[in-house]
C-alpha cells in the first residue's frame, strides 16, 4: 500500500489534536516575531549596496574616513502674493535667526541670503549631531520657525531643506502605508465575506495571512544577520504575505466545505481538502520559492533583501496551511458557516447542489464556450491581444526616480519647489573618486586638475569654479574626491552623455598615467542610476532563466506531463509581458497623470522589473495549479478531456475569483501610495493578476488544453508514474472510481 502523501498525515494529525495544533502555531509565531525582536535588524551598509564603477565609487570615498559634512537646513521666507517686501522679509529673517539660536542641536545660523531676483531670503541653519539622523531632530526647528510665521502672517515663512524634506517624507509614507494597512484589511474580509456569506469562514483566512507575515518579520529579521534587510522588506513581506496566506486559505476551506456538503464527517473532509488543495498550495508555494530564490542570482543586497523576506514568508503561510488551518477546520466543523449572512449565505450556497457538487457557473460557462467550441481562433485572438499589451515594454526604460518625482502633496516638498524657483540648481555632479598610496596625492590633484581644465568649453559641463576646483584629500591622503558638475538635471539625455564622456574619455586620458597602485572610479546620482539599470538589464536573462528552468521541472513532476509544463511557463511569460507593456503605458507617457496622481518621469523604476517578473511568475502560479490540478482530477476520473477542461474552470472558478478580486483590491491600494516607485509596483501586480485570472484563466488556458486534447498529458517514460498516478490516458489510470487525490509525486 502507498504511504499516504505528508500533507495528509499533517492534517489528520492537526484534526485529530486541535488544540495541540493550535497552541504550536501560535507559540511559533510569537517566538519568531519576539525572538526576531530581540535580535535586532542588521540594515544594509552602502557597500553592500554598491552595484557597478557607482558602487566602487562610493566604496574608495567611504574608506577616506572623510569628516561628515553638518546637516543644513533652512528657512525660506516668501511673498504669499507679488512681490516680496524686502523690509518686511529682513525683519522675519532676523527674528528666525533669533529664535533658531535658542533651538537646542542648532549649532549655528548663517546670514540671510537674498534670492537673484529678489523674491526670496534664505536662512541658512547648521545642525549639530550626526547628519545621518538629522531628520529625526528638526521638529524643533519647524516648531520655532512657526512662530516666526505667527508674528508675520503676510509673509511665507517655512522650514525646507534635506533634514526637512526627510522628515517630510518619512511621515507621509508612514501614513501611506497605515492607511494601506488599515484600507486592506476591511476590504479583504468584505470580499471574502462576500465569497463565503459567513463571518468566520471569511476570517480564516486574515488571520492566517496576519499571523504568517508577523512570523516572518520577526524571521527576517534573524535572517538580517546574514542576508543585511532593506527598508522595504517589511512592505514587500506584508504585500505577499496577505496574498498568498490568503490564497491557500481559500483554496483549502472552499474545498473542505464542499467535501462536508457532500455528507463527509469533518475529519475526513479535512483529510480530502489537504489531498487535494493542501497539495496544490505545497506546489503553489514551491514554485513562489523558486521564483524568488531567482532574486539571489542577482547578486544585489536589495534584491537578497526582498527574496529572503518574500522566501520567509511564504514557506511560513504554506506550513499554516497545512497544520493549523486543519486543526481550526475540524474544531470548528460546522460552526466555520457561522454567523451567516443572509443574503451572501444564500448566493455562496447556490454553488452547489443537493448532493454537494460544485454547480456550473452559468456566467463562466458562457465566458468559456467560445474556447470550448473554437478552440484555435479564440487562441490567437487571445494571444495577440496579450501580446499586442506587451509590445510597448519593447521601448522600456529605466531610470531611479529623484527628488522632482516626490510627492507634491506634504509642505515641505512645496516650499522645496519655491526653493528651487528662488534659488535655481546648478544641475547635478559627478564623483570622480581615486584611490592611490599617500605620496602620489600630490600627482592625483594635479591629474585632477588637468580633468577639470579639459571639460572648459564643454557644453556638458559647468564652467569650473574661479577659486580652483572642487577636490577633497582624506585625511590620510590616500583617497581624493573630485566633484564634477553637469548643468542638466540627474534623468536628462546631456547629463548621462557627459557621463559617458568623462568615463570614456576625460578620465581615463587625465588618470591613466597614475601608477600601477592607483584606481579611481566614476560615481554621483547620474552613475549610480545607469550603473543600476545595466546591472538589472545584465543579470534578468540570468534570473528568467533559473526561474523559467527550476518551474518547468517542478511543474513537470508534479503533473507527470512535459506540456503542462511548458504551457505553464508560456502562460506566465504572456501574463508578464502584458504587465510590463501596461506600466509602460502608464507610466512612461502621461495620459493617466491625472487618474492616478503622478507625474511622469518617463521612464519605469529601475528594480521593479525584475521583482516584479518573480513576484508574477510566483503568484500566478498559485491560479494555474489550482485550475490545472482541477482539470487534472477530472481526467483522472475518465472524463473527457472537454467536458474536464470545463469542469475544472467552473469548478474553480469561484474561489480562484475571489483570490484574484482580494489580490487585485490589496495590490490596487499600493497603487495608490504617494511614491512613485509603489505606485508602479501597485498597478503591474494589480494589472497581471488581473490578465492572469481573466483572460488567461478563462480564455487562453481552456481553448490551448482543448486544442491539445490527450496531448496535454504526455510525458516521457522517466515521468510517468504508477498506479492512480499515472498519465491519463494509461491502463492504470483508466477507473470509473472517483479519487480526490492529484496527480503528482507525493
Amino acid at each position: 500500500m502507498n504511504r499516504r502523501p505528508v500533507t495528509v498525515r499533517l492534517a489528520r494529525w492537526s484534526a485529530e489534536n486541535p488544540w495541540r495544533a493550535v497552541a504550536l502555531w501560535v507559540v511559533f509565531v510569537a517566538v519568531c516575531f519576539f525572538g526576531g525582536n530581540a535580535a535586532g535588524l542588521q540594515e544594509a551598509t552602502a557597500k553592500d549596496m554598491s552595484v557597478g564603477e557607482s558602487g566602487r565609487a562610493g566604496v574608495i570615498v567611504e574608506e577616506g574616513r572623510f569628516a561628515d559634512e553638518p546637516a543644513v537646513d533652512n528657512v525660506l521666507i516668501t511673498a504669499r502674493s507679488g512681490a516680496l517686501d524686502q523690509r518686511a522679509a529682513g525683519e522675519a529673517a532676523k527674528a528666525a535667526a533669533t529664535q533658531l539660536r535658542t533651538v537646542p542641536g542648532v549649532a549655528s545660523v548663517g546670514e540671510a541670503i537674498p534670492a537673484r531676483d529678489g523674491s526670496a531670503l534664505l536662512v541658512p541653519v547648521t545642525m549639530s549631531g550626526d547628519p545621518e539622523t538629522a531628520s529625526d531632530r528638526v521638529e524643533p526647528l519647524r516648531t520655532a520657525t512657526a512662530k516666526v510665521q505667527e508674528q508675520f502672517p503676510g509673509l511665507r515663512v517655512e522650514e525646507v531643506g534635506g533634514p526637512s524634506i526627510s522628515k517630510a517624507l518619512d511621515d507621509t509614507l508612514g501614513k501611506d502605508f497605515q492607511r494601506a494597512e488599515l484600507l486592506s484589511l476591511p476590504v479583504t474580509l468584505a470580499i471574502l465575506i462576500i465569497a463565503f456569506g459567513a463571518l468566520i469562514a471569511a476570517g480564516i483566512p486574515v488571520l492566517l495571512a496576519l499571523s504568517s507575515v508577523a512570523a516572518a518579520i520577526g524571521l527576517s529579521t534573524l535572517a538580517s544577520h546574514l542576508v543585511p534587510a532593506n527598508d522595504s522588506t517589511s512592505s514587500v513581506i506584508l504585500l505577499i504575505g496577505m496574498a498568498v496566506g490568503i490564497d491557500y486559505s481559500l483554496f483549502y476551506v472552499r474545498r473542505e466545505r464542499e467535501e462536508r456538503a457532500k455528507g463527509r464527517g469533518h475529519v475526513d473532509a479535512v483529510e480530502i481538502a489537504a489531498e487535494t488543495s493542501g497539495h496544490a498550495v505545497v506546489v503553489s508555494g514551491t514554485a513562489v520559492v523558486i521564483a524568488m530564490a531567482g532574486l539571489f542570482l542577482a547578486q544585489d543586497a536589495i534584491f537578497s533583501s526582498l527574496a529572503v523576506g518574500s522566501i520567509l514568508v511564504v514557506a511560513v503561510a504554506v506550513i499554516g496551511s497545512l497544520t493549523v488551518l486543519p486543526a481550526l477546520l475540524a474544531k470548528l466543523g460546522r460552526w466555520v458557516d457561522r454567523p451567516r449572512v443572509p443574503l451572501l449565505w444564500r448566493l455562496a450556497a447556490r454553488r452547489t447542489d443537493a448532493a454537494g457538487q460544485v454547480k456550473p457557473s452559468r456566467f463562466w460557462s458562457v465566458v468559456l464556450r467560445p474556447a470550448l467550441r473554437y478552440p484555435l481562433p479564440t487562441l490567437v485572438v487571445s494571444v495577440g491581444v496579450l501580446l499586442a499589451l506587451a509590445a510597448p515594454a519593447v521601448g522600456m526604460q529605466l531610470k531611479f526616480p529623484g527628488t522632482e518625482d516626490l510627492p507634491r502633496t506634504t509642505p515641505a516638498m512645496q516650499a522645496y519647489d519655491r526653493l528651487t524657483a528662488a534659488y535655481p540648481s546648478n544641475g547635478t555632479n559627478h564623483i570622480v573618486a581615486v584611490q592611490a598610496p599617500a605620496e602620489q596625492a600630490a600627482a592625483v590633484k594635479e591629474a585632477l586638475t588637468r580633468l577639470v581644465a579639459s571639460t572648459k568649453g564643454d557644453r556638458l559641463f559647468a564652467a569650473p569654479e574661479q577659486d580652483g576646483p572642487d577636490i577633497e584629500v582624506s585625511p590620510d591622503g590616500r583617497v581624493t574626491v573630485l566633484s564634477l558638475a553637469t548643468p542638466f538635471s540627474s534623468r536628462s539625455d546631456e547629463a548621462v552623455d557627459s557621463l559617458h564622456r568623462l568615463r570614456d574619455n576625460l578620465a581615463p586620458a587625465a588618470l591613466g598615467a597614475l601608477s600601477g597602485d592607483a584606481s579611481y572610479a566614476v560615481g554621483g546620482a547620474v552613475a549610480e542610476s545607469e550603473d543600476y539599470a545595466a546591472h538589472v538589464w545584465r543579470k534578468l536573462p540570468l534570473v528568467v532563466g533559473f526561474v523559467l528552468l527550476l518551474t518547468f521541472l517542478v511543474m513537470a513532476w508534479t503533473f507527470r506531463s512535459v506540456v503542462v509544463a511548458l504551457t505553464s511557463i508560456v502562460l506566465n511569460l504572456l501574463s508578464a509581458g502584458a504587465a510590463y507593456g501596461l506600466l509602460v503605458l502608464v507610466f512612461q507617457n502621461t495620459w493617466a497623470e491625472g487618474i492616478l496622481g503622478f507625474t511622469s518621469m518617463g521612464a519605469i523604476v529601475t528594480w521593479l522589473p525584475l521583482f516584479l517578473f518573480v513576484v508574477l511568475f510566483g503568484l500566478s502560479m498559485d491560479y494555474h495549479v489550482f485550475v490545472v490540478s482541477r482539470i487534472r482530477e477530472a481526467v483522472l476520473r475518465g472524463v473527457p478531456n472537454r467536458e474536464a477542461v470545463a469542469e475544472g474552470i467552473t469548478g474553480s472558478a469561484g474561489v480562484v475569483t475571489s483570490a484574484a478580486i482580494v489580490m487585485v483590491a490589496v495590490f490596487s491600494i499600493f497603487a495608490t501610495l504617494s511614491t512613485i516607485d509603489m505606485k508602479q509596483l501597485g498597478v503591474g501586480l494589480a494589472a497581471a493578476i488581473l490578465l492572469d485570472a481573466t483572460i488567461i484563466r478563462a480564455v487562453v488556458l481552456p481553448s490551448l488544453m482543448t486544442l491539445l486534447g490527450p496531448a496535454n498529458w504526455w510525458a516521457p517514460r522517466l515521468l510517468r508514474g504508477r498506479g492512480r498516478h499515472s498519465a491519463p490516458g494509461t491502463p492504470a489510470a483508466r477507473t470509473d472510481e472517483p479519487t480526490p487525490e492529484l496527480i503528482g509525486a507525493k
